[in-house]
C-alpha cells in the first residue's frame, strides 16, 4: 500500500513561499491577507496584587475582532510578564480550542517588587502592534528582597492614590446564588449559577471565589470593562505591499529556521526532517524555499520540548539554524502607580506567612496535569510490535535484525552505505518491487544514516515496532517505518546530528486540573494541614448551556470577605460580569 504523506503550508488563500516574517509582494496577497480576520484577547486572572511565593492564574480568551465571537484562527496564544524597563520577564504559551484556555505561572523570589503589565496576544495580532494586545496592570510585592524602591513613594507619609474600587456589573442574564452569606472556616459552601435568559445566557464564563485585597489599588480588567477598552482594536490587517508581518498559527505551532551551505550561502530545496522525540513522538518533513528559509506546524501534542532538525540525506554537508520571533517593543507601555504604604505593613507580613506555609504543604494539595490527547505517531498504521525479552538477546543491533526479523534488516544497494529496508506488503500480484529506504526511528529521533546504529547495544532496546506501508515525503519514497524504543527512551539526549542540531523548543504549557480542597470523614488526614488558600474555586472556563449550574467549595482558615466573581461572554459575544461577597467568620465569634 502506498501513502502519500504531504504537507500544505498554505495560509487562508494565500499560495506564497513563507518565511518567519512574510514581505507582503503584492496588491493581491495582501488583500487575501486582509481577509483574515484580526484577533483581540482577554485574560481574566488573580489578580491584580501577587506576591513571591503565589501562583497567578488566569482564563485565556481569544475572539475574531470583526464580529466578537471565539476565534478559530489562531491554534497558540500567549500570555507575557512585562516589566517597567520593557522587558519580558517570562512568556508562556498556550494551546487553543475554540479560542480558549487557561494556565498559571508561579512568582518565584526572583521577581523583584514592582508595576507589571500582563500580556495576552496571538502572533496574529502582533502585526497591529501593542495596541491589539491584551494589557492588564499587576503589582508584584517581594518582602523577601531589601530593595523595594520601584514601590516606594518618596515619601513615607505620602497618601494613598486613589482607586476606582468598583468595576462595571452585569447580571441582567446570569446571577450567582450562594446557600449563605456568612460561613465559617472548613465549611462546604453551596454555590448555584442562574441563567435567566435561556440561550441569550448560553457562553463560556470564568468562575472564582478570591479573597478580597487589604491592599488597595486599581482592579483589574473585567469582561465589560475588557469590552469597552479593546471595542475600536482593529479588525483586519494593518500593512501594505512591501511591509513584514507574522503569520497566523493557524496550523499549529510554528517551526521555522534556515538551513545553508558551509559557505553561510542560502541552500534552496533541501530536504528536511524535524524530529520531536520521546513518547508520542512527532515526524515532519520540509523542504527549503528560494532562501534557505524552512518551516513547519506542530499541532499534536508532544512531550518532550526538543527538536532535532537534519537533512534527510546525511551526506548533505549543511548548518542548520532554528528561529525565534521577536517580542514587540514593550518600552512605550504606561505602567500603574501603585506606592507602598506603612499601613500595609501587616497585612504584608500576615500574607507572606501563609504563602510559606501553604508551599510547605504543597506536597499534599497538588494540582494534576490532564493528559491530553493521545498521539498517534504512525498516523493510523498497524504497527508490529516485537518486545526484544520475548527472545534471545543479541549483542548489537544489526544482529537482531539478522535473527529476530525475516521481513526487515540492513541492505546494500552498491552506490553507498547499507540501509535499512522493511519487505512490501502486495496488495496485487502485478505490483512492482522496490528498493527504497525505511524510515528508522530511536525514540522518535530520525536517522538518516542507517550504519551508525549497526553496532547499537541491543540489551538497551525493549521493543521494535515496523509498519510495512510505502511512503512519500518531501518528494522521497520510503518502504515502510521502524520505530525502536529504549529501555530509558532517551536516545535523543546524547544524539548529536552529523549535519543539523539539536536544539530546546518552547512547548506550550499543559493543561491542569486545580485542587479542590475538601473536608470530612474521608479526608481525615487534612485535618492536621494549615489551610491558608485565597482563592477557594477556580474554574477557568466553564460551559452555560442550562438554566442553572451547582458548585461546590470548602473555605479555609482565613476569615474576612471574600469576592465570588462570574466573568466572562455570551456565546454571541456579550461581556457577562457578576459579583456576591462571603463573609467568613471564625466559629469562635
Amino acid at each position: 500500500m502506498k501513502t502519500q504523506w504531504i504537507f500544505f503550508w498554505v495560509i487562508a488563500s494565500l499560495a506564497f513561499q513563507v518565511r518567519a516574517q512574510y514581505v507582503i509582494g503584492s496588491a493581491e496577497e495582501l488583500q487575501n491577507l486582509k481577509s483574515l480576520p484580526q484577533e483581540k484577547v482577554y485574560l481574566h486572572h488573580t489578580g491584580p496584587v501577587v506576591f513571591t511565593g503565589e501562583y497567578l492564574y488566569y482564563a485565556f480568551y481569544c475572539f475574531n475582532a470583526q464580529n466578537n465571537r471565539a476565534s478559530d484562527i489562531s491554534f497558540v496564544g500567549y500570555v507575557a510578564l512585562v516589566n517597567q524597563q520593557g522587558e519580558y520577564v517570562l512568556e508562556q504559551k498556550v494551546r487553543l480550542q475554540k479560542g480558549m484556555s487557561h494556565g498559571d505561572f508561579f512568582v518565584n523570589t526572583e521577581v523583584p517588587s514592582g508595576n507589571y503589565k500582563l500580556l495576552g496576544y496571538t502572533q496574529w495580532m502582533k502585526n497591529n502592534g501593542m495596541e491589539q494586545v491584551f494589557k492588564d496592570d499587576l503589582v508584584i510585592i517581594n518582602p523577601y528582597q531589601q530593595d523595594q524602591s520601584r514601590l516606594l513613594s518618596e515619601s513615607l507619609a505620602e497618601e494613598k492614590t486613589a482607586f476606582e474600587a468598583t468595576q462595571p456589573v452585569d447580571s441582567s442574564m446570569i446571577q450567582v446564588k450562594l446557600a449563605a452569606k456568612r460561613v465559617g472556616t472548613r465549611r462546604k459552601m453551596a454555590l448555584q449559577l442562574k441563567n435567566y435568559k435561556a440561550k441569550l445566557g448560553h457562553g463560556t464564563y470564568t468562575l472564582k471565589v478570591q479573597k478580597k485585597g487589604d491592599i488597595q489599588t486599581q482592579p483589574a480588567e473585567n469582561a465589560i470593562s475588557y469590552a469597552r477598552s479593546y471595542f475600536d482594536v482593529k479588525g483586519e490587517l494593518d500593512r501594505k505591499v512591501g511591509d513584514s508581518l507574522f503569520l497566523p498559527e493557524q496550523r499549529g505551532e510554528l517551526l521555522f529556521g534556515k538551513v545553508t551551505d558551509p559557505q553561510g550561502n542560502p541552500l534552496p530545496d533541501a530536504k528536511m526532517v524535524v524530529s520531536v522525540p520521546g513518547e508520542g513522538f512527532l515526524l515532519k518533513f520540509t523542504t527549503t524555499d528560494a532562501q534557505g528559509n524552512f518551516y513547519t506546524y506542530l499541532r499534536k501534542d508532544y512531550k518532550q520540548d526538543r527538536a532535532i532538525i537534519q537533512p534527510t540525506d546525511h551526506t548533505q554537508d549543511v548548518r542548520v539554524s532554528l528561529g525565534a520571533l521577536p517580542h514587540l517593543d514593550a518600552s512605550g507601555l504606561t505602567f500603574g502607580d501603585f506606592r507602598l504604604s506603612p499601613t500595609y505593613t501587616e497585612a504584608i507580613r500576615k500574607r507572606s506567612i501563609y504563602n510559606q506555609l501553604e508551599n510547605q504543604f504543597f506536597s499534599v494539595k497538588p494540582d494534576s496535569v490532564l493528559l491530553g490527547d493521545p498521539v498517534d505517531p504512525f498516523d493510523g498504521g498497524m504497527p508490529n510490535t516485537i518486545y526484544l525479552d520475548d527472545y534471545t538477546r543479541f549483542p548489537t543491533f544489526q544482529e537482531t535484525l539478522v535473527e529476530v526479523f525475516n521481513y526487515a534488516g540492513y541492505r546494500n544497494n552498491g552506490k553507498g552505505s547499507d540501509y535499512i529496508r522493511i519487505a512490501q506488503d502486495f496488495e496485487k500480484y502485478t505490483e512492482e518491487a522496490n528498493s527504497y529506504p525505511a524510515i528508522v526511528l530511536f525514540d522518535g529521533v530520525y536517522i538518516p544514516d542507517h550504519e551508525i546504529i549497526k553496532d547499537f547495544d541491543a540489551r538497551k532496546i525493549e521493543s521494535i515496532s515496523t509498519v510495512p506501508d510505502q511512503f512519500v515525503m518531501a518528494g522521497k519514497d520510503y518502504q515502510g517505518i521502524m520505530s525502536v524504543k529504549t529501555m530509558k527512551g532517551d536516545y535523543f539526549e546524547t544524539y548529536s546530528p552529523a549535519h543539523g542540531i539539536n536544539v530546546p523548543i518552547k512547548k506550550p504549557i499543559p493543561q491542569k486540573s486545580y485542587f479542590e480542597q475538601r473536608y470530612g470523614a474521608e479526608e481525615i488526614d487534612q485535618a492536621n494541614i494549615p489551610d491558608y488558600r485565597r482563592i477557594l474555586l477556580w474554574e477557568p472556563q466553564i460551559e452555560i448551556s442550562d438554566e442553572d449550574l451547582q458548585f461546590e467549595f470548602y473555605t479555609s482558615d482565613l476569615t474576612g470577605e471574600f469576592e465570588v466573581v462570574l466573568d466572562g461572554f455570551t456565546s454571541y459575544g456579550k461581556p457577562i460580569s457578576v459579583y456576591e461577597t462571603l463573609l467568613v467568620q471564625d466559629d469562635n465569634q
